[in-house]
This record gives C-alpha cells, sequence and structure tokens, in this order.
C-alpha cells in the first residue's frame, strides 16, 4: 500500500485528533493512529476508547488498505519536516512503514490494524445544529466549574438540556454552579446527556476559529459532533445529574451592580494575602461602596480595599473563595456584573448586567462561613 500526501497537510489533520491519544492507553495499539486508505480519501482514527476522533484529507493513491502507525514518533518526524509531498509506503505483511521524503528516508514499525478498537456507530436518534461559536462558548462558560470528584461522575461533565424554546448547558462541583443557556438554539423531541469534560476540552481545542455549522447527533450512550473534516464520538455520562434548578435561590433581595474587572483586580491583589487552604475573602457591602478584604492568621497578613458600586439592600457583610470568584469573573464578558444575595448563609448570583439577545448566564456560589474578626 502506497500514498503521497503533504507533510504540512497530515501534520495539521493528525494534530487536531492528536490529542485523544494518553500516554499509557489500557490498550498499547491506542499508542498508534489508524491510518485507512479508499478511493484516494485517506481516514485518520484517534481513539482512548471513551472517546474517538477521526479525520479525512485527499491522497495521491490507487491502493486501499489500512495501517495503525505510532503516534508520537510520526508527529515528531513531520514537525521536523519541510512542507513537502511524502511518501508512505507500508509493507502490509510486516507492517513495516516507510516514509520518503525530499531528505531522506524514515522506517517505523506499524501495526496490524483489525486490532484497532472498532469505533461505535451512533444511529440518528436525535440531532441537532448549533453554529461553532455558540459551542465554544458554551463549553468555555462551563467547563471549569466541572468537579474532578470521581465519585460523582455525574458532576465530571457538563450537562446538556435541549429543549423546544432553548437549550441549557449546567456545570456544578458542589461549591459553584454555572447554568449557560441560549434561545437560539432548540429541538422539538427535548432530550438530556452529561458530556464528559474530556471530550469537551477536545472540542474546546480543534474548533475551528470561523464560525462555521457543528452537527451534533446522540444516542444513549453515545455523542457525535461533525464539523469542517472532523468527527468526534464520545461515550456519555450515564449518570443522574443533580437537580441544579432548586439550588438556584430566588429570593435574592440584595443586589450590588459593579464594574467586573475593577472587582476582578481587586481581588486578585486582596486573594494574595488570604488564606491558603480556604482562599477566603470578605466583601461587606454598606450603601455604595464595597469593602474587598483577607487575612491569613497564621503569617499576620492582611489587606483590604474599597470600591464604589451600585447597591440596592441592606447591608451585608458575605464571604467567598476567591479562586472561585476570579475564575468565574474572568469567564465573564460582560463590563458589568450584578452579584445578587440573600443571606451571609446562603449562595450569591452572579449575572452579567446587560443580557446578550440569545444568551442566559447565570453563575452560582456558595459562601464561605466568615469567622468574625474586628
Amino acid at each position: 500500500m502506497k500514498f503521497i500526501v503533504s507533510s504540512a497537510t497530515l501534520l495539521k489533520q493528525l494534530s487536531a485528533i492528536n490529542g485523544v491519544i494518553t500516554t499509557n492507553p489500557v490498550v498499547p495499539i491506542l499508542e498508534n493512529f489508524l491510518f485507512e486508505i479508499n478511493d484516494g480519501m485517506l481516514t485518520v482514527t484517534a481513539s482512548d476508547l471513551q472517546t474517538s476522533m477521526i479525520t479525512e484529507l485527499e491522497v495521491e493513491s490507487k491502493e486501499s488498505g489500512n495501517i495503525a502507525v505510532p503516534a508520537k514518533i510520526l508527529l515528531d518526524t513531520l514537525k521536523n519536516l519541510p512542507e513537502q509531498p511524502v511518501t508512505f509506503s507500508v509493507d502490509e505483511e510486516t507492517y513495516s512503514v516507510e516514509i520518503s521524503s525530499d531528505n531522506g528516508r524514515y522506517k517505523l514499525a506499524g501495526e496490524n490494524a483489525t486490532d484497532f478498537p472498532k469505533v461505535p456507530e451512533v444511529s440518528n436518534d436525535f440531532s441537532v445544529d448549533m453554529s461553532t461559536e455558540v459551542l465554544s462558548n458554551a463549553i468555555n462558560n462551563t467547563i471549569f466549574a466541572t468537579s474532578n470528584d470521581e465519585l460523582r461522575p455525574a458532576m465530571t461533565g457538563v450537562y446538556l438540556n435541549l429543549a423546544d424554546t432553548n437549550t441549557t448547558f449546567v456545570a456544578t462541583d458542589g461549591h459553584r454552579l454555572i447554568r449557560y443557556r441560549r434561545v437560539d438554539v432548540a429541538s422539538e423531541n427535548g432530550n438530556t446527556i452529561i458530556i464528559p469534560r474530556k471530550a469537551l476540552n477536545l472540542l474546546k481545542t480543534t474548533l475551528p476559529s470561523e464560525n462555521t455549522n457543528v452537527s451534533v447527533e446522540f444516542n444513549v450512550s453515545n455523542a457525535f459532533f461533525r464539523f469542517s473534516n472532523i468527527k468526534m464520538i464520545c461515550r456519555l455520562i450515564d449518570e443522574r445529574f443533580p437537580d441544579y434548578e432548586n439550588v438556584i435561590p430566588l429570593d435574592n433581595n440584595n443586589n450590588m451592580v459593579i464594574d467586573r474587572m475593577e472587582l476582578l483586580s481587586s481581588l486578585r491583589r486582596i486573594a494574595i494575602y488570604a488564606n491558603k487552604t480556604t482562599h477566603q475573602v470578605r466583601l461587606k457591602i454598606t450603601g455604595s461602596e464595597l469593602q474587598v478584604s483577607a487575612e491569613d492568621l497564621d503569617f499576620a497578613n492582611e489587606a483590604n480595599e474599597r470600591l464604589s458600586c451600585e447597591h440596592d439592600g441592606e447591608d451585608i457583610e458575605i464571604g467567598f473563595n476567591a479562586r472561585f470568584l476570579v475564575e468565574m469573573l474572568n469567564n465573564l464578558d460582560a463590563k458589568k456584573i450584578e452579584l445578587q444575595l440573600s443571606a451571609p448563609n446562603k449562595a450569591g448570583l452572579i449575572v452579567p448586567f446587560e443580557k446578550e439577545d440569545n444568551e442566559d448566564i447565570l453563575m452560582l456560589v456558595m459562601p464561605v462561613m466568615l469567622n468574625n474578626y474586628v
């Protein structure tokens, strides 16, 4: 089996799907790319059993066949070659692969393609289309709040609820919760799935920067994403997602509006002086002034700053984990944000002060109990 391809084109496509491959896979053959040639089309698959990514590119070849090629050595070779046509010659009996370029010849040991796990088929049980812009915004706004706790698998992914009027993405780790809703994506026959974090991270890095369409199909066990010349199939998390709507407090009669970047910069400075275990910062709102403070009693460090804000409600003092607030504010684009509070022991909500047309984002953060000092 023989084919000719541009080294730069092949490198670009392989780099796009290489993120799936893990260093110590369950099955050793998963350290390889699966190459399949048919009618001058090269299909390359990378997999870790849970997630598979597939890309296609045209090559010069009159033959058909398949081979598993070691991913790392192939990528390292292509990265160090100047752009040029390269010829792959595969010995189908010994599975050896020879790459010929203008500079020289490189021989590597491939493996039998039949040992490569089959990629699951996703029969079109359910499908929805969305733009790459919507999908990447949804991922960026939720993925950072997923949990690392393997004992609660449902929370290690992002919950996707397709309804007839909107689509909602939700992530929580038990300390904070993000609900990202789009009214410009909807589906008549509603459905809910939980997509694993790794699959979403791969999508995040692979989605093209130009705004194109992403076709999403899924059944009970797998989701299938298709955009430009890349496909991704991932196994869904088969767990029940927590009832997040009940956690969102509705009676928030204490509202503060403040410039997002001012608060973010202040929190970053004050957090340096917070306790390294709790990362606790104290927000004290009195009238139209917000005082942000932190202290670390172990090292006698403390800091406080005053910011001006718009405030509607009683004076309130509440503690939060600074890392959570910084991460949440960092992921918002809004110029001003509204912090909605009810009591020092109840969750606070952060929402953009000015709403986007098709987008509704709500961030919930649990308070940290204050140990009152004077």
